[in-house]
């Protein structure tokens, strides 16, 4: 699943290519996602100019005068804008056409979402799907003082808190595996026994984990490639995430894994001791 490093590699490089541009017309040939893209988005989106790109979490928002469309790539989506589009294919469901080109979103899965928020309704971060989200990672609100005042009175697993998204955003499963690993910290570890200390250690972990990975395009496990369509290669970096048996690559013992909630965790004995 494309997560908060993959989106925010897709918002740099939308920016380059439809910011200030003006749509022509939205062509949806499958409507059926993980919520039916709205009947009228070619009225909503027709003559529109996109005035911002943004990100808050996984989800992008293209921001126009009218209102913003707010689009989740779901578990294989990818946007991508090509000046001179080939025929569409199967799983290309929505194109924005532009003067220039046209940004195609395709998901084989139909797990992901393109809906359109009204202006009147308010600014996007009150809609339903935004309004709980975590503080967002690279936020100045986001830090050690942050995490270890989230994880007071629970006793869920501090990898479990990460992928929940309450406590801050973005931190998905191959993200959250390096960032425990770089922080020292057993991803079964139960989130109240953390002090102030291991909470600073793991926030700047985790900024540098996603820093990383946006610096290298993502992570291209399936299907997720970029709007130019160029696969991101972060995966090849990973000190532990996929490399069960394999020797830790700073101590060398093997790494090892086991499956939470359908999802791999991955961790190195030795250097995550607790």
């Amino acid at each position: 699943m494309p997560e908060l490093p993959e989106v925010e590699v897709v918002r740099r490089g939308l920016q380059s290519s439809i910011l200030d541009r003006r749509i022509e017309r939205a062509e949806v040939r499958e409507s059926r996602l993980r919520w039916p893209v709205p009947a009228n988005l070619t009225d909503c989106l027709r003559g529109e100019r996109v005035l911002a790109i943004e990100r808050r979490g996984k989800y992008l928002l293209l921001r126009f005068a009218g209102g913003t469309l707010i689009v989740h790539l779901g578990m294989s989506g990818s946007l991508r804008f090509m000046p001179r589009p080939p025929p569409p294919v199967r799983h290309d469901h929505v194109d924005l056409v532009f003067e220039h080109g046209v940004l195609r979103y395709h998901d084989p899965r139909r797990f992901g979402a393109m809906l359109w928020h009204r202006g009147e309704a308010g600014p996007p971060e009150s809609h339903p799907l935004l309004v709980r989200l975590g503080v967002e990672p690279f936020s100045p609100q986001f830090g050690g003082e942050h995490l270890f005042r989230a994880t007071r009175g629970s006793r869920v697993a501090i990898k479990q808190l990460l992928l929940a998204g309450t406590a801050v955003v973005g931190v998905g499963n191959i993200y959250a595996s390096e960032s425990l690993f770089r922080a020292r910290i057993r991803p079964s570890t139960p989130v109240h026994r953390l002090g102030r200390a291991r909470c600073d250690r793991l926030a700047v972990a985790i900024l540098a984990t996603l820093s990383d990975a946006i610096e290298r395009g993502g992570s291209s496990l399936r299907d997720f490639v970029g709007s130019d369509g160029s696969s991101g290669y972060f995966q090849l970096d990973c000190q532990v995430y996929g490399r069960a048996g394999q020797p830790c690559r700073v101590c060398g013992t093997a790494v090892r894994t086991r499956r939470d909630q359908q999802r791999a965790t991955y961790w190195c004995p030795r250097c995550q001791r607790g």
